[in-house]
């Protein structure tokens, strides 16, 4: 059983697990399925807000739960009350848990001196924040504490994304570069010279971790990212091969200034995680790499986008990025 399966996540999920052998359910609040999965899938209707709503649909149990879309201890706890009737688990969770030495995280990114000085690569082991309360990272902390604690009822693994990428997103990072392309802008300007790097997780990858773990049950915790971490202009360098453009890319020495050289990948200090230990454990390597997976992605946008306003279509990446495609600020920029 797939919870989310109609999301960015679950589309592939679903499809990796049904090619793998498994005979799938593939629940989501509408109920709907995607084109591409096989016939035999069955889809069903789950609010899981409704206290007992899972655990009616789980019923007299399933081989496999993967949870793609669980929050805080709450889902945890719903999870692990399955206990009995549930052979194994796989639970999506997030790399923003973690904090460095000084407590820094992904929360105080926007606080002055508030980004993380992260180890290269961060490891399964490093620290992670304080469980439940205050934002997205803590509730997902919790929701790791909760799960592993209660980690005897069944095996749970628990994965941990970075910058997912993918058709699907409601965050789609890649945008950046797409929409300058389709608005036939030739110039752009990248902060940090263009370096910055924030590891990427593309959603087969992540659906292969999950295969990968249905087929060796275990309690663990493994950080879930694709094989390497391209630099913002190795990014846009990349998605200009894919659209057949080659614009000039000038570059800021530093920070953004203002909206200018702002992007969804522009920071300050590496954001690299380390996979070996799901190389070793699950014998994980990468099924696309970042640039192999990108004429899926920028196909999606340009399809999604259409003739219609980024910020309708993507509400999400507006409300954290809203001076994303400022274009006066750079033409001024250019000019002066």
């Amino acid at each position: 059983m797939v919870i989310g399966a109609t999301g960015q996540i679950g589309r592939p999920v679903v499809d990796a697990l049904t090619r793998d052998g498994w005979e799938v359910t593939a629940a989501s609040r509408r109920g709907g399925r995607d084109a591409a999965w096989d016939e035999g899938v069955r889809t069903v209707r789950l609010d899981r807000s409704e206290g007992t709503a899972l655990a009616a649909l789980v019923g007299d149990g399933c081989d496999l739960l993967v949870d793609l879309v669980a929050y805080d201890a709450g889902h945890a706890r719903q999870l692990t009350s399955l206990a009995g009737r549930v052979g194994s688990a796989v639970v999506i969770s997030s790399v923003s848990v973690y904090e460095d030495a000084s407590g820094r995280s992904f929360d105080t990114m926007g606080e002055p001196d508030g980004f993380p000085a992260y180890p290269v690569p961060v490891r399964e082991t490093q620290r992670t924040i304080a469980e439940g309360g205050r934002s997205y990272s803590n509730d997902k902390a919790a929701l790791e504490g909760a799960l592993l604690a209660g980690g005897d009822a069944f095996p749970i693994t628990v994965l941990r994304p970075a910058a997912v990428h993918g058709p699907y997103s409601a965050l789609p990072r890649e945008l950046y570069f797409v929409k300058r392309n389709l608005d036939a802008r030739r110039r752009r300007v990248l902060a940090y010279k263009g370096e910055s790097r924030f590891h990427p997780s593309n959603v087969r990858n992540i659906a292969e971790l999950v295969r990968l773990a249905a087929a060796r049950p275990g309690t663990r915790v493994l950080n879930a990212c694709d094989d390497e971490t391209p630099t913002s202009a190795e990014i846009g360098a990349a998605i200009d091969a894919v659209m057949g453009v080659e614009p000039q890319t000038a570059f800021l020495d530093g920070p953004p200034e203002g909206s200018v050289g702002q992007t969804p990948w522009s920071v300050p200090l590496p954001v690299v995680f380390d996979m070996s230990a799901a190389q070793r454990e699950l014998g994980y390597r990468p099924v696309v790499s970042y640039a192999e997976s990108l004429p899926e992605t920028v196909a999606w946008l340009t399809g999604a986008l259409g003739e219609r306003d980024w910020r309708e279509c993507f509400p999400r990446l507006a409300q954290r990025y809203p001076d994303l495609f400022d274009y006066a600020a750079e033409d001024a920029w250019f000019a002066a």
